[in-house]
């Protein structure tokens, strides 16, 4: 995400030892290249898809493998039927709609497009023709459980929802209104395989429906985005037979922690290892996001990688941080698995510090499981490589509940470098 999501009910827990490393000894020379050899894709904390995938395909049960990531949880069904707004599209002109059977006290055809459009700081629904129908105040709300079509986006299931946004004024915001159940269909198949086992595309259900309940984003209308900020959710049309069932045989199963639901989050890879929530957000920690090993991961095609940078990039990319030329680098704390917290950076001109995720940032790495970073064969251009992997078993890019590598909060740190 980018964003730092909010963590509910975290609690006080013993913070986790620190492995220190060392790497890089010499300074490299004018034509010499950079290696940088890590694992993983994404934050590393919670659920790996790919582990999850691996753990199904090994015969354990979606609801071990989310008792596995999400240690001292349980799973419970929801009393109550709950719905999510999730937002699809910010308008700079009208919003148009089919579908939907009623909107501000007026009745619709729903073979019929109808439009919201900004008046003032209020939202009028009008006819195709741009003939007003009714005045429907700062929201236009239809039904939300049938189907309605997003000109432009796509049919989705439950309803349409509009509002004035707040930036940039003058816009409107077009917000699906759905069940949380209905939701999750929109998901799975976009954050998982759809040909996956069963029980990694139940593990993905129940991980994606509690993420929901709990990764709001307090947003104008809307408490998801439709992208990796939350989650990735799309239109009828992405969804599959076999991850609509995953959904329907979960149905109101969420993951809790002393039974309130829990902060799902998830990441494509772990790289073998997940993270300590606290570790990468420098926030409280949560007692069911710890890293744990996560032994099957080894199936993903991000599970290792490597990418090199010429020693000009390499100087380019940590110029903020850096004092002259860069001679080594040294990680100095890692986290409960090889991500870095803190590094040093020697440079002709004297050390300096640098934050895990400025790092990763910096050199844009696909997450911060970071074995070595060192100095030596000769390149002329930045390259990077990843094992090879059928394409039915690479996930989207940027699958997960945040994007892997994103600009760092400019808040201090929690944790002192070591």
């Amino acid at each position: 995400m980018n964003r730092k999501l909010s963590i509910p009910g975290a609690v006080s827990a013993a913070l986790t030892a620190m492995i220190v490393a060392t790497a890089l000894f010499a300074a490299p020379g004018a034509n010499a290249a950079w290696t940088v050899k890590g694992g993983g894709f994404g934050h590393g904390i919670g659920m790996s898809a790919y582990g999850a995938y691996g753990m199904a395909e090994h015969g354990w049960s979606y609801r071990k493998i989310l008792r596995h990531y999400y240690q001292h949880t349980r799973i419970r069904e929801l009393r109550k039927a709950r719905t999510v707004r999730v937002l699809l599209n910010i308008d700079p002109g009208n919003v148009y709609f089919s579908g939907a059977e009623r909107a501000c006290g007026v009745d619709l055809t729903e073979s019929r497009t109808y439009g919201a459009r900004l008046a003032g700081n209020r939202v009028r629904l009008i006819r195709q023709n741009g003939k007003k129908l009714a005045d429907c105040g700062r929201r236009l709300k239809t039904e939300n459980d049938g189907r309605v079509v997003f000109k432009g986006l796509g049919r989705y299931r439950g309803g349409v929802e509009v509002v004035p946004t707040g930036s940039p004024s003058g816009s409107l915001n077009a917000i699906n209104a759905v069940s949380v159940n209905a939701y999750v269909k929109g998901v799975i198949p976009n954050e998982s395989i759809p040909s996956w086992p069963m029980e990694a595309l139940r593990t993905q259900a129940v991980a994606s429906r509690s993420f929901a309940l709990t990764g709001g984003v307090d947003g104008n209308g809307f408490d998801l985005y439709n992208d990796t900020r939350s989650q990735v959710y799309g239109p009828i049309s992405t969804e599959y037979r076999r991850t609509n069932r995953a959904a329907s045989q979960t149905s109101k199963q969420v993951v809790t922690f002393k039974k309130k639901v829990a902060l799902t989050v998830f990441s494509a890879s772990s790289g073998g290892h997940t993270e300590n929530v606290e570790n990468i957000w420098f926030g409280d920690p949560v007692p069911y996001l710890q890293g744990v090993r996560d032994p099957y991961d080894d199936v993903s095609p991000y599970h290792r990688w490597k990418v090199t940078f010429t020693n000009s990039d390499m100087n380019g990319r940590l110029a903020a941080y850096v004092k002259g030329r860069l001679k080594k680098v040294k990680i100095t704390q890692y986290g409960v698995s090889k991500r870095v917290i803190w590094a040093r950076l020697y440079g002709t001109g004297g050390m300096s510090k640098i934050r895990g995720d400025s790092l990763q940032y910096a050199l844009g790495l696909n997450d911060r499981l970071v074995f070595s970073i060192k100095p030596g064969a000769r390149a002329s251009a930045a390259s990077s490589s990843l094992p090879e992997a059928e394409p039915a078993q690479i996930l989207p890019a940027g699958i997960g509940t945040t994007l892997p590598s994103t600009e760092p909060s400019s808040a201090p740190a929690t944790t002192s470098e070591g």
